[in-house]
């Protein structure tokens, strides 16, 4: 494929159709999904024919994309190392005091702490981006926590094409404090960052910019590659939210979380039981 070549997106069957009419009505409604609601995709681009599918009928803009790792060795077997999925205005929230996010009751509910990336335009479409190319495209670099979220219980227990069938397991995003520091260009210049996820006082994960694969830079260029061959790419001032550096942290409605990035601040947020009418 050249550069100026727009890919073509897989054809979507009414069964892909049907999925992705299924977890949006029941995240509008605050409705869990006991099991997957159709034929589990058994690649990413079906995954990702149901996701696209699924933002077409969100009456919301896309805010951002969330990152989210494939580890070894199911990378190998669906040919990434990093799955992408939306993440929508109305989900969007800034850190301060105690933040409320909604979980849907009988669903998948998670907290990651992450490094966020505000794009400063909209990049070409095109492939083969590197991750010090990216830097030049980020005006901001935020600590922040991403909300994973779905009405599907087992989100995560059936490979990465059914975590991203579903947003790619999203559900907000707290924005927290600037990183102030020159990167542009080099994509190694936040691997000092470190950070702490603690629930309901626990500490259940400690990591840093280290633990995301290639660093955050690295996540943003994947993610405009992986977009370009879905004939997309991130809008200026969209938030990139790179991946969980501490985990993914299971959460249900009444836990509180904190995520401390020492200098740079705790973002403090409490689950609360999702009422219907969410993106």
């Amino acid at each position: 494929m050249t550069a100026s070549a727009m890919p073509v997106a897989p054809p979507l069957s009414e069964q892909g159709r049907m999925i992705a009419r299924a977890f949006v009505e029941a995240r509008r409604s605050g409705r869990a999904l006991p099991t997957y609601p159709g034929e589990q995709p058994e690649g990413l681009d079906a995954a990702y024919a149901i996701q696209d599918a699924a933002i077409a009928l969100v009456p919301d803009a896309i805010a951002g994309w969330k990152l989210g790792r494939i580890p070894p060795p199911l990378d190998a077997r669906f040919g990434a190392g990093r799955l992408a999925g939306p993440i929508f205005a109305a989900n969007v929230q800034a850190a301060g005091g105690v933040v409320d996010f909604p979980l849907i009751e009988g669903g998948f509910g998670a907290v990651e702490a992450e490094y966020l990336l505000l794009m400063a335009e909209t990049p070409t479409l095109r492939d083969g981006w590197t991750p010090a190319e990216a830097t030049r495209l980020v005006s901001q670099v935020r600590v922040g926590v991403e909300i994973a979220g779905s009405p599907f219980p087992g989100i995560n227990d059936h490979g990465p094409a059914v975590t991203a069938s579903d947003f790619g397991n999203n559900a907000g995003l707290i924005l927290g404090a600037e990183i102030e520091r020159d990167w542009a260009g080099q994509p190694g210049a936040l691997a000092d960052l470190v950070c702490e996820m603690r629930i309901d006082g626990q500490t259940v994960g400690t990591g840093g910019t280290t633990s995301i694969p290639g660093g955050p830079f690295d996540s943003l260029a994947f993610l405009l590659n992986a977009l370009h061959r879905r004939g997309l790419r991130p809008e200026a001032g969209q938030w990139i939210s790179t991946g969980a550096a501490t985990g993914v942290h299971r959460i249900i409605a009444g836990q509180s979380a904190e995520a401390d990035f020492g200098p740079h601040g705790i973002i403090a947020c409490r689950a609360v039981r999702a009422e219907g009418g969410a993106g």
